[in-house]
């Protein structure tokens, strides 16, 4: 605009000078080295708009061409965008239908002319593990990990790969290295219980519970469940490494709350009882029985290897007092009578139970005990009795 109203004043200026000099025209006169110009004022002014006017125009056709050329690239490079995305949606589509060959080739495609490839590569080293091509998924993680803002996304996607591939111990270091600076992801947080759990790393699958409850990943339950999973599996560790001493040291120094889950309880009988600590498996056991008869406690007493079992019988004897009706206490006074030989308590005691459930393996305890009763009709009717409950079953 203001190159067209300089434009214009001149060829105005000019006119007016021109109309006003008409019969005073004058000259002017330009002499450079040995060439002299000569013309009227009127002449010069005309000239010079014309010049102007000229680069004016000049200007005007450099830019259209110019700007054809800027359209023709941006058409060009919109294209090109238009289709990478077709690439690469139709790539994830046969990414997740699980053609990895087809899908990895489109994938990448798309990836060359991609404003922002990270996914692209993700999902291409997706594709080429899938083929097992698992140096090629590496390569494309490596290109992943150089673009802008991808160090979580590309320490997650490897890590799962990595645990597809049972690559565990590479997985965990992936997941240590962001775990300082994303402490709280969840999906970091579900990767690492599962590669804790896969690695049998006990005790720091126990410190993150406390985080995945906290991040709604697991419920009560859940977390209760993992607690004793870790427990028991760390139990396991110490006991193979320490021994009988380390091990009782450990369950001295657990919290009330742990040492009262049955389950963990349990898992210190049995580590113990694996080091023939059976002794010292049975006070833990009696004390416990004293506060709560729970019968997956019971349960463990005839398993234990004791010189003298009058002690459990007693204390069996005044819980079954207690509670009549209790057929595990019933069956397992009834074993702990078998293995010291007394038939006949032992036969009333699992008739007493089979009287309150019926139970295969009483039935087959009770057959034997019959047996060196040397009542051997009814032996054989009740070993009957538990094949028939055995084939129901199957």
């Amino acid at each position: 605009m203001i190159r067209l109203l300089l434009l214009a004043i001149v060829l105005v200026g000019g006119l007016i000078v021109g109309t006003t000099f008409a019969d005073q025209q004058g000259y002017v006169l330009i002499s450079v080295a040995n060439t002299t110009i000569e013309m009227s004022l009127t002449t010069l002014v005309l000239f010079i708009g014309a010049l102007i006017a000229g680069l004016f125009l000049l200007e005007m056709i450099v830019k259209r061409i110019l700007s054809v050329s800027n359209y023709t690239r941006g058409w060009f490079s919109a294209r090109h965008l238009r289709k990478a995305r077709y690439n690469t949606f139709k790539g994830m589509i046969k990414l997740h239908e699980g053609e990895w060959k087809e899908a990895e080739r489109l994938i990448t495609k798309g990836g060359r002319h991609n404003d922002f490839p990270l996914l692209n590569y993700l999902a291409a080293a997706e594709a080429a593990q899938g083929r097992q091509q698992i140096d090629l998924r590496d390569k494309y993680l490596q290109l992943a990990s150089e673009q802008d803002d991808s160090t979580l996304a590309v320490a997650l996607t490897s890590a799962k790969l990595q645990m597809r591939q049972k690559q565990y111990e590479l997985a965990l270091a992936t997941l240590q290295f962001v775990k300082v600076d994303y402490p709280r992801n969840p999906v970091l947080l579900e990767l690492l219980k599962e590669c804790y759990l896969a690695l049998n790393e006990w005790q720091a699958l126990k410190n993150i519970i406390h985080p995945l409850s906290k991040a709604n990943l697991i419920t009560d339950q859940q977390a209760l469940e993992l607690e004793e999973k870790a427990e028991c599996g760390l139990m396991a560790v110490i006991a193979t490494n320490k021994g009988t001493a380390g091990l009782l040291e450990h369950w001295d120094a657990l919290p009330k709350k742990l040492k009262k889950h049955v389950p963990i309880l349990i898992c210190l009988i049995q580590q113990l009882q694996a080091r023939k600590a059976d002794s010292e498996a049975y006070i833990i056991l009696r004390d416990n029985l004293k506060k709560r008869a729970d019968d997956r406690l019971v349960a463990l007493l005839p398993t234990l290897n004791l010189a003298d079992y009058h002690p459990v019988t007693v204390l069996l004897e005044s819980m079954a007092d207690y509670d009549v009706r209790n057929p595990v206490i019933q069956s397992t006074l009834a074993q702990l009578y078998m293995r010291t030989q007394k038939w006949q308590p032992a036969r009333e005691h699992f008739e007493a139970a089979l009287a309150i459930r019926e139970d295969m393996s009483d039935y087959a305890y009770l057959a034997r005990v019959l047996d060196k009763q040397n009542r051997k009709q009814a032996a054989a009717d009740l070993s009957r009795k538990a094949l028939t409950m055995v084939d129901d079953k199957g």
